[in-house]
């Protein structure tokens, strides 16, 4: 217990001690939510890291869909890898980053409205975001409670009200800045702690071969629905049901392009070299984490018994990683306690700061305050970090439902209603203000829908279908709808064209 609280303060000093680091660069809105736009390619990469893994990964997916599809589960990571990291910083971020600086815009919301001109636009994704943004917040806390009751003989609010109110104090005091190098130190330790933890249990298991032929023993439960039911296919290529594993890298993967606090990051980056710098580190880091976790998670059936089912025998996803990690010495124990708390304070982190400053931003200013003064803009945007935090821990109090349902709830309305017209906007003249409104239906639409009637069995496929469906139906939309002014759109693709001195390096002449 010694090593596991020591670890514990030493992991909470430095985060404190980065914030107040960290107050120099939180003296205007520009700095608090965007970092001055001056945040390095290493700094850029684990804060969007750490913002896409956080304990729902680790604890919610991974003992979820390792005990669905095995060792196939590891295609989640590898989707997270390559579409969500690498292709996500190749194709979004230096459009992301020369358009809003161009625009001026700080928020997703910010770009919709100044986008295609339209307050309207900005409002409505105000209140998405905030609305959908709460259930992922609650599930970043959800997937602690297991891991703290395994750990710990306190009480798991004490512990959630810590870790709050800890991620209150650096916010508030450095900003972005500061979950930036908070999640550069978190984001090492979430490397070195996935890795040490996978040896751990491998080596429980006999080694990784051993471990591989336990596997492919198992018998899938009698009366389980699955697409082939047979001995060997949970360490099988595909796994059990291909087609569901589908849905789940689409949306874990193709929905970071939607989700606010994920392109926000690419607005802070600071030059040309620090996005393909910052591209090839994130992509290494999903690798590791992503790969990791659901590599791990993949073993799931391995260690099957009383502690993972309920009371009348049904399945406790978010109990399988904590029971797989009980068994390991306290030191590993406590690496885990402190992996889960850096994934999830960095997740945590940068949803109020994205939460509070698009209320504050898109909401607040200029619709229910006409002119808010800098300096009542960053009042603001703290006292709503604090609002968020709170009600996060209320929610984490009693959390409602299984943790991947909740982030399939968020990440679905989000993405599904973000997504296409983001990437659309960035790159074609021709998309219009109702194909914006088309998306934003369509994609709240289907998961408010879904979460009702339950039409489609799964939310996790229900937040895929809808980005798929966004991609589909705005170009069709903006084909059928007026087109917005040539005089606008050229206003706003002309950023792209100005000219720009650089090494040879970079470019050959073109003689």
């Amino acid at each position: 217990m010694f090593v596991k609280i020591l670890l514990l303060i030493v992991f909470f000093a430095s985060m404190i001690l980065i914030g107040f680091i960290s107050r120099k660069h939180a003296k205007n809105v520009n700095d608090f939510v965007l970092g001055g736009r001056s945040v390095g390619p290493w700094l850029s990469a684990f804060a969007y890291g750490t913002s896409y893994f956080s304990a729902v990964v680790f604890v919610g997916y991974a003992g979820q869909f390792g005990w669905k599809y095995g060792i196939a589960s590891t295609w989640i990571g590898i989707g997270n890898a390559v579409i969500g990291s690498l292709m996500a910083w190749a194709i979004l971020g230096r459009r992301t980053r020369v358009m809003t600086q161009a625009l001026s815009a700080k928020t997703m919301p910010d770009f919709f409205g100044k986008r295609f001109d339209s307050n309207a636009l900005k409002i409505a994704a105000s209140a998405i975001a905030f609305v959908f943004l709460i259930p992922y917040t609650a599930s970043v806390y959800n997937g602690l409670s297991r891991l703290f009751g395994m750990a710990f003989d306190i009480p798991y609010i004490w512990c959630v009200i810590a870790m709050a109110v800890l991620t209150a104090v650096y916010v508030l005091l450095g900003g972005y800045m500061a979950t930036a190098l908070n999640d550069f130190v978190q984001g090492l330790i979430m490397i070195g702690g996935i890795i040490a933890i996978i040896a751990a249990v491998l080596n429980g298991q006999g080694g990784f071969t051993q471990a591989l032929i336990k596997l492919s023993e198992v018998k899938p439960a009698e009366g389980e629905t699955l697409a082939v039911a047979q001995t060997g296919v949970f360490d099988s290529f595909f796994g059990p049901d291909p087609l569901n594993l589908l849905g789940v890298v689409i949306l874990t993967s193709l929905g970071t392009w939607g989700l606010p606090q994920m392109v926000q990051k690419f607005y802070a980056i600071k030059s040309e070299k620090a996005i393909k710098t910052g591209m090839i580190v994130s992509t290494f880091f999903a690798v590791v984490i992503a790969g990791g976790c659901y590599f791990l998670g993949g073993f799931a059936r391995l260690f099957d018994g009383e502690a993972i089912h309920g009371a009348n025998g049904a399945m406790v996803y978010d109990a399988i990683i904590p029971s797989m990690l009980s068994s390991l010495p306290d030191i590993l124990i406590g690496i885990v306690i402190v992996l889960v708390l850096s994934a999830s304070m960095s997740t945590l982190s940068s949803l109020v700061l994205t939460s509070s400053s698009t209320l504050t931003l898109d909401f607040i200013n200029g619709t229910i305050v006409k002119k808010m003064s800098e300096r009542k803009q960053l009042l603001c945007i703290r006292i709503f970090v604090v609002f968020f935090i709170v009600i996060s821990v209320v929610i984490a109090a009693d959390p409602p439902t299984f943790i991947a349902q909740l982030m399939g709830i968020s990440w679905g309305a989000l993405a599904g209603a973000f997504l296409a017209p983001f990437v659309y906007g960035l790159y074609w003249k021709g998309t219009t203000q109702l194909s914006v409104w088309a998306s934003f239906a369509f994609g709240v639409g289907i998961t408010v829908a879904n979460m009702f009637i339950k039409f489609i069995a799964s939310p996790i496929n229900a937040g895929a279908i809808a980005m798929v469906g966004g991609l589909i139906i705005v170009p069709i939309v903006s084909l059928l709808t007026p087109k917005m002014s040539k005089e606008h759109t050229d206003k706003m693709f002309k950023c792209y064209e100005e000219k720009v001195e650089v090494t040879r390096k970079t470019a050959i002449e073109d003689k």
